[in-house]
């Protein structure tokens, strides 16, 4: 066995789950492809101020859950905890909100860093795939993240998933609503930690998770109660256009997220057949975030998706992925002068666009077809010294379990035709 182990908290993925993975992420991807998002990569860390200004510094991920350090020459960084504020930050940088055509729209797709107490479904490191439309305010734009993510989630057979959608109100109205729920939490006998908190982001009360302080929130002011005429009507636009495009979602007056820039439109996607970690996505409008990390107003919308949440989510529901095999064609040659010949022939075929593979490693016929089984390939290609001497190899349909020769020169035009 290795020294080594992954971290505590953390996995790898290796075939041949990995390729459940990948799946998944071409699934989420695939609708905001065909929409106009255009792909981002940003670095696995950045300046720690990055997030504490963008996310919160009241918030658990910035206060409990960061991995924070710094470097040899001083840089104080951390490994981003969430994907939003450094796209923005990328966007911003390069200056793409200048190109004259807003919204910027981009999809990523990344890994993810939170020191949590590791659990099914909650891991320190885990994958997203998310998507952010930069500075356009518009009804339509959350709309159409919140189809696609349906989209996508509908593509790969996921059924018994739920949207729960609410308003967090704007600028106007919110400052009315935090000081009516402030009021009310410091009425009821929460601990100092949860005080504190309801003094600099009361919002983050309401979702706390122990049964303890969700017993007291009964009765709690509705933010949904205070909205301004503008963000009412801003809200049920964006309800009206989901719901004609025949997107089903449940109203949850409740519903914040973890994160202090959202405004406005918020929204969850939950699993449950998850048990406590439900949600498997989310996001929401964020239209101060670019002021708050020193750029100019760009109301602007997104969501992240967790592609390990999403994969257990298939699980719960027995659904099982059509990926194909990674391979087509295995190839066995007997004899060093087969193969080099078969050997040319797998390249070949790799340029042809076949998948193909070889038996390495001089194992004899046997061992070679037990390599072509555990490959998954429907077909395989045998060949000897005397099918060279007359030109041939022996194709075999690894399903059906015929065998027939094939000239050495139409190989790759017979597999490309048997595989079409």
């Amino acid at each position: 066995m290795s020294t080594f182990k992954a971290p505590k908290g953390t996995y790898d993925l290796i075939p041949p789950n990995s390729a459940k993975y990948l799946a998944v992420r071409d699934a989420i991807s695939g609708p905001l492809r065909m929409s106009g998002y255009g792909y981002v990569e940003t670095p696995g860390f950045e300046d720690v101020n990055l997030f504490a200004r963008g996310v919160g510094e009241s918030t658990d991920i910035v206060s409990k859950e960061m991995y924070a350090f710094e470097t040899k020459g001083g840089d104080k960084l951390a490994l981003r905890p969430e994907g939003t504020a450094s796209v923005l930050r990328a966007a911003l940088e390069a200056n793409l909100h200048k190109q004259g055509n807003l919204p910027v729209k981009l999809w990523y797709s990344g890994s993810y860093y939170r020191y949590e107490r590791p659990q099914k479904g909650r891991y320190r490191h885990f994958s997203q795939v998310g998507a952010e439309a930069i500075g356009a305010e518009d009804p339509a734009l959350d709309a159409e993240l919140i189809i696609l993510a349906d989209q996508a989630y509908r593509s790969l057979g996921l059924r018994n998933f739920r949207i729960l959608l609410n308003s967090l109100g704007d600028k106007e109205c919110r400052p009315v609503y935090r000081e009516a729920l402030q009021t009310f939490l410091r009425g009821l006998d929460l601990d100092e930690d949860t005080l504190r908190r309801a003094e600099i982001n009361p919002l983050r009360v309401l979702d706390d998770k122990r049964e303890a302080v969700q017993k007291q929130l009964v009765g709690a002011p509705l933010l949904r109660d205070y909205l301004c005429d503008a963000c009412k009507a801003y809200h049920e636009e964006v309800r009206a256009l989901i719901t004609a495009a025949g997107v089903a979602f449940e109203d949850d007056a409740k519903l914040v997220r973890g994160l202090d820039y959202y405004t406005r439109t918020t929204f969850e996607f939950v699993h449950d057949g998850l048990g406590s970690q439900s949600a498997v996505g989310g996001g929401g409008r964020y239209d101060g975030l670019s002021e708050m990390i020193g750029g100019p107003a760009l109301p602007s919308v997104g969501w992240a998706l967790g592609v390990d949440r999403t994969v257990l989510a298939l699980e719960a529901e027995g659904v099982e992925l059509d990926i194909p095999a990674a391979t087509s064609v295995f190839a066995v040659a007997l004899g060093e002068e087969a193969r080099r010949v078969v050997f040319g022939k797998v390249t070949e075929l790799r340029k042809a666009g076949v998948a193909a593979d070889f038996s390495f490693g001089g194992k004899g016929l046997k061992g070679s077809m037990k390599d072509a089984n555990r490959s998954g390939a429907r077909f395989a290609i045998v060949a000897g010294e005397r099918d060279l001497a007359e030109g041939v190899v022996q194709l075999k349909d690894m399903e059906a379990g015929e065998q027939e020769p094939v000239a050495l020169d139409e190989l790759v035009a017979t597999l490309r035709a048997k595989l079409a």
